[in-house]
């Protein structure tokens, strides 16, 4: 049985190649596309959403499917702990129902960002630079709050990172104690420098998306992740292996 998936967001350029997805795998069928302006209730009937609309509209489409029973998958930036937290809540009362948001589709960014987790522990002054295309409207972006946000977690036991005159705007966006500096420009797909300083040294780890095909295969594996999920789920790091080779759990 194939798994009816409407795209809430379908005109945008991840929409379309969502669309373009959905229509090619064997056990997913394209329901509905449905811009973000359109009225919510055209994806009841749908067995799993996809919603890839904008930060404004994201919260609005999770809260109808949730209202509805239905399974979502959010690929829309702007999902802080805070937002992820009330949805939680709202979760426990709705036990058969789950959400997977994902800040980033790329495997690669997925393995950047774990990356950078790791070597947070080993450096006290990290920072942040993403750049994204001109038309993306959010900043900083969801993948680098997310990896900001991991490398909090990491620190836990360590403490804030050294952030020198932070309280200066030049300084950029402070997440969990790291300065993030966004740019937005023609040219440019997606690209993300975490930059590590040490005593006589400097770790960069770069991850940059050439072309959207990148996301193809993190969206498909987190579709069929999404349609089994209950609860929150967040990040594609939660849905593929990460371990040493040869360890337990998923490969996606």
């Amino acid at each position: 049985m194939t798994t009816q998936v409407a795209v809430i967001g379908a005109t945008g350029k991840m929409g379309q190649l969502a669309s373009r997805i959905i229509e090619a795998a064997p056990d997913f069928e394209l329901y509905a596309q449905v811009g973000s302006r359109d009225e919510l209730s055209t994806m009841l009937g749908a067995d799993l959403i996809i919603d890839v609309t904008q930060p404004a509209v994201s919260q609005k489409v999770v809260e109808f499917a949730v209202e509805h029973d239905i399974n979502v998958l959010v690929g829309t930036s702007g999902w802080s702990n805070e937002r992820i937290t009330v949805l939680e809540r709202t979760l426990k009362t709705k036990p058969s129902v789950g959400v997977v948001i994902i800040p980033n589709f790329s495997i690669g960014s997925v393995l950047a960002t774990s990356f950078a987790a790791l070597a947070a522990r080993f450096f006290d002054s990290i920072e942040i630079i993403e750049a994204h295309h001109a038309g993306k409207s959010d900043s900083p972006s969801g993948t680098a709050v997310r990896t900001a946000e991991l490398i909090g977690n990491a620190r836990a036991e360590l403490g804030p990172v050294i952030a020198p005159h932070a309280d200066q705007r030049a300084r950029g966006q402070q997440v969990s104690s790291i300065p993030i500096h966004s740019l937005r420009m023609q040219g440019t797909v997606a690209r993300q420098d975490v930059i590590f300083g040490g005593t006589g040294e400097v770790l960069t780890l770069t991850h940059e998306t050439i072309s959207s095909d990148s996301y193809e295969s993190g969206i498909l594996l987190a579709l069929r992740a999404a349609r089994e999920a209950t609860g929150v789920v967040v990040g594609l790091d939660k849905l593929i292996n990460l371990g040493a080779p040869g360890a337990a759990g998923a490969t996606g």
